[in-house]
């Protein structure tokens, strides 16, 4: 499980388009790594939205971004493409970097228990290291909560 001052955990995961990115790819740059429990969904897409529309602010202070969920590459693709989002989205089906991250628990809702994907967002610095973690994302304000952190 990723904390504070942990490293960024190794992966590869394929992105919206297919194309394999690994962590090493991040390397040198502030990073930003959001998990959201489902594509298209509303507030999923709240958050990707608000994210999307701060991404020149969130740019300027040196961070990438990246969002990783359990969706497939197909919906991830469709999900990307109808939001115009300007950085890429993961598939981790496996949830191999899910449980790595710590954000694959169990849920429940309305009664009902199941596994998923805990809306979590941590930043990572120049050199790898998580500097931050969200734990309450507010969809409406992913952005602010981003760049109200000191770096």
């Amino acid at each position: 499980m990723v904390t504070i001052g942990s490293s960024l955990p190794e992966f590869k995961l394929e992105n919206q388009e297919g194309v394999w990115v690994e962590s090493a790819d991040f390397a040198g740059r502030p990073l930003v790594v959001f998990f959201y429990p489902q594509a298209s969904t509303p507030t999923c897409t709240v958050e990707v939205c608000n994210l999307r529309d701060h991404f020149k602010e969130l740019e300027k202070k040196g961070y990438r971004l990246v969002g990783i969920s359990a969706d497939p590459v197909s919906k991830q693709k469709k999900f990307h493409s109808k939001n115009t989002l300007p950085f890429d989205l993961l598939s981790d089906t496996s949830h191999e970097v899910l449980e790595a991250f710590g954000v694959w628990q169990q849920k429940k809702t309305f009664g009902r228990e199941y596994m998923g994907i805990v809306r979590k967002t941590f930043l990572f610095d120049s050199k790898g290291i998580c500097t931050h973690i969200i734990e309450k994302v507010r969809s409406k304000e992913a952005s602010e909560q981003i760049l109200s952190l000191p770096q």
